[in-house]
Order: C-alpha cells, then sequence, then structure tokens
C-alpha cells in the first residue's frame, strides 16, 4: 500500500529530493512540523522536493500489539534483538513505491537521499546498504541496527562496490535513554568496518530527539550532496 506523503516541494523546478522517514508512532505531517518549530522554517531548496511519509497502521510487538504507524514491526527494542524479515519485507515494499515515484517523474536514483528519525532512521540504513539503490547519502537521527542484521549480510556479501555506497550521517543525543548512545555508535562502527563512509555525530545533552544544530548540519550536507544542476542555476537567471 502507498503510504501518504506531505511534501516541501521545490521552490524552482526540482532535479533532487530527500525522503526523510519519521519515528515509530509518528507521521509524515508531525515529522514535518518538528523540522519546521526547531528550524523556525521549512527544511526547503529551490531544486529539491523533501518529502516525508507516514508509515502504515499495523500492530506493534513492543506496544503489545497495539497498532501504530510504523515503518516494521520489532521482537523488541533493543539491538539483540532479532529482526523481523517478513516484517521488513514488507516495509521495503513501501521504500520501492517511494523511490519508483521520484525515478519516474525524471529524478535518478543518484539524486535522492534518504533518511529519518529513529526507527525511520533504521529503515533508510536499509533502503541505502541493502536494497542498495545507488542513492546520493544516508542520514540517521538516533537510530540504530540489531546485530544480526540483514543489511550487515547484504554489505558482507560484496555484490557492489564500496565506492558506490551512499555516504553517512548519523547524529545521536547522548543523553538518549531510549536507543543508547552506544547502539548508534556500534551500528556506525559496523558499517564504517563494512566499507560505508560517512560521520558520527554524538550531540550534547540531547535526549531522543532532533535538535536545531543537528537539523542545520543535515541542511548543508544534503545541499553538498545534492548540489543544483545547472539547469537549475539558468534557470534562476
Amino acid at each position: 500500500m502507498k503510504p501518504a506523503l506531505t511534501a516541501i516541494n521545490a521552490t524552482s523546478k526540482q532535479s533532487a529530493s530527500v525522503i526523510f522517514f519519521h519515528g515509530s508512532g509518528d507521521t509524515g505531517p508531525n515529522a514535518l512540523e518538528w523540522v519546521r518549530f526547531l528550524l523556525g522554517r521549512n527544511l526547503e531548496y529551490p531544486h529539491i522536493k523533501v518529502i516525508y511519509p507516514t508509515a502504515p497502521m499495523q500492530k506493534y510487538t513492543p506496544l503489545n500489539g497495539q497498532e501504530s504507524n510504523v515503518w516494521f514491526d520489532r521482537r523488541s527494542v533493543n539491538i539483540a534483538a532479532q529482526e523481523s524479515k517478513k516484517s521488513m519485507s514488507q516495509c521495503y515494499e513501501t521504500v520501492h513505491q517511494l523511490i519508483e515515484g521520484e525515478v519516474t517523474k525524471g529524478i535518478p536514483a543518484n539524486r535522492i537521499i534518504v533518511g529519518g528519525f529513529s526507527m525511520g532512521g533504521a529503515l533508510a540504513l536499509h533502503t541505502g546498504y541493502h536494497l542498495n539503490y545507488g542513492l546520493a547519502g544516508v542520514f540517521a537521527h538516533s537510530s540504530f541496527l540489531n546485530r544480526n542484521s540483514i543489511v550487515y549480510e547484504s554489505l558482507q556479501s560484496g555484490s557492489h562496490q564500496k565506492e558506490d555506497l551512499p555516504e553517512l550521517r548519523m547524529f545521536h543525543g547522548e543523553r538518549d535513554t531510549m536507543v543508547p548512545l552506544e547502539w548508534g555508535l556500534e551500528t556506525f562502527e559496523s558499517l564504517q568496518t563494512l566499507g560505508v563512509n560517512g560521520t558520527f555525530n554524538p550531540l550534547k545533552n540531547t535526549l531522543h530527539e532532533l535538535k536545531k544544530s543537528s537539523l542545520l548540519d543535515l541542511q548543508q550536507w544534503i545541499l553538498e550532496k545534492l548540489p543544483p544542476l545547472e539547469n537549475d542555476l539558468h534557470n534562476k537567471l
């Protein structure tokens, strides 16, 4: 099922896209509002569309099976837990539809960045390093992968060139008690060992939350990874 989408369109001609996956129990519109509140404005660009999809309502085991807006089910919120491969595979179809939707509009995969907060960041890691669409970049805020994640299996299989892996930008609150900093750092170091290049940014005095400082850093990094094309610049003349 195609997810509901909220988007901040490019203010001029679109030539790139960012897909921002929200955390568990949230929605795309709420994620957009959270970003807007912290920045005091939208995360927007002349040539980049920023998309905030909403996860489907489904049963979520950590909430005793209650329904919630989640991208996939988890046995528990713990780095040592087993991934639910069935739930992940269903979620991949949603990701495929989102990316194909941009590609059919003329945006190539190497002009698309995926990222997200918490569970959304984990989904972005699966997208960039397991589904392997040849994307421009991946970001993950307050996120982790399970130790036996299929993402690591994919990277270990060597079915891709390391130089083709998208650059990774991770952020994590030093005082995060829901997803401890150590889980995020372990995830980053495991990915790094398997050939992923990027940066891990600990955030002082930060709980399980987005921060203005990390969003400003992310805004600049997105622009570096998805600069305007020559045609975009000509359109401004």
